[in-house]
């Protein structure tokens, strides 16, 4: 198993098929025991790039991603580009029907009061990503959620989509909606903002979760690239990389939001090749306790600037050109 530094683990271990790596960490979806690669892969912002922009960095990406052990992939109607060059690299690299592609349903507007755009919307997403079905699809930021959900249960009934859930990145605003769905909607999954920063969820909805068979992607999990931005002049103190086998600060802050028993998968996104091979070294090797998760977090609290992460910009420093979506 999976070794818990100072105790034992949430997480269970795997083997890749494909390269034949037996040292993985996987977390279980409750609804049906299917295990899934712990750390994913987000494309908000990060693939939506237009066809004439240049789009070589994300062929890397997901050949980076895939290469050290992910197969978790979230995308969303309302992405821009990122479903239809999710779709298009995916298939040059030979792996569309391969993935565990999570999608989402975006429907406001004129269409409150029938489900014939969620339909639309569906049926375009798979005809993007080349797909016949979708693993999961959640609706997004529960946007008409008590109308979208029931039709994406028929799709579901029809086969055509495997996982029913919701999603929201407003934490903590959103939580007490988030856990009413969590108790009432029969869903199969939840994606929601967690990480060493806003760690809102634990307090009710990861527990809830765990506690009604609902699986748990994680969104914002190292805060739009703003823990970084704190952090990276230094080493990882000792104290953490030695004893969890690191190297790096983004194993730091998955490792944290992996280690929480509740959470299936951590959805990073990157543009950077070398990111992505570095975001999956954190399903390998031990994973923080309690005790040390506790220290993490003490340890960030004494970084300057970590308590006004939530009033940074996303992506600091960094401008995104040539897309459909503006920050």
């Amino acid at each position: 198993a999976v070794q818990a530094v100072g105790g034992t683990a949430g997480a269970g271990t795997g083997q890749d098929q494909d390269h034949g790596q037996d040292d993985l960490i996987t977390r279980e979806i409750p609804k049906t025991g299917e295990r899934v690669p712990a750390v994913g892969l987000g494309t908000f912002m990060t693939f939506d790039k237009l066809p004439h922009a240049d789009r070589r960095y994300i062929p890397r990406v997901l050949d980076a991603f895939w290469k050290g052990g992910g197969r978790v992939i979230d995308t969303s109607a309302l992405y821009g580009m990122s479903e239809v060059n999710v779709g298009k690299y995916a298939r040059s690299l030979r792996i569309t029907d391969r993935m565990f592609l999570t999608d989402k349903s975006w429907v406001c507007g004129d269409y409150l009061n029938d489900h014939s755009h969620a339909r639309r919307q569906f049926e375009q997403s798979l005809r993007r990503l080349h797909r016949r079905r979708l693993d999961v699809v959640q609706v997004h930021s529960l946007t008409n959620v008590a109308m979208v959900l029931p039709f994406l249960r028929e799709l579901k009934e029809e086969g055509r989509i495997r996982y029913l859930g919701v999603t929201h990145h407003e934490i903590p605003e959103q939580l007490q909606a988030m856990e009413r769905w969590v108790r009432t909607g029969d869903l199969d999954m939840i994606q929601v903002r967690y990480s060493i920063f806003m760690r809102a969820a634990e307090e009710r909805l990861l527990r809830a979760a765990a506690d009604n068979g609902v699986a748990v992607m994680v969104n914002m999990p190292m805060e739009k690239a703003r823990l970084h931005a704190l952090v990276e002049d230094e080493p990882v103190p000792a104290e953490f990389a030695d004893p969890l086998e690191i190297s790096s600060w983004a194993e730091f802050f998955l490792k944290f939001v992996i280690s929480h028993p509740a959470v299936t998968c951590v959805l990073p996104a990157t543009t950077n090749p070398a990111h992505a091979a570095e975001n999956v070294k954190a399903m390998r090797g031990p994973l923080p306790n309690e005790a040390m998760r506790q220290d993490m977090v003490r340890y960030m609290r004494s970084v300057d600037g970590f308590s006004g992460i939530d009033q940074a910009a996303w992506y600091p420093g960094k401008v995104f050109k040539h897309g459909l979506v503006k920050l």
